[in-house]
């Protein structure tokens, strides 16, 4: 997995770091205000979550391979 696979999925990031991190990304300067380590930290901790983003890049082994 790529990071342009998962910056492609940015609707979803989004929408997973503000259901699992309670961060609203609409926030004015919330991203200014921290360090790419701490955007990239949060990101890839979705993917080890139960979230959209890791639903959508790591699908269970058994689930039938589709594309969007």
């Amino acid at each position: 997995m790529t990071w342009a696979q998962i910056l492609a999925e940015w609707p979803l990031v989004e929408a997973d770091l503000h259901e699992v991190y309670g961060l609203d990304l609409g926030v004015p300067g919330i991203l200014r205000a921290r360090s790419w380590r701490w955007l990239r930290v949060r990101i890839l901790g979705l993917l080890s979550a139960e979230s959209r983003l890791a639903r959508v890049l790591t699908p269970s082994p058994d689930a039938p391979t589709t594309r969007r």
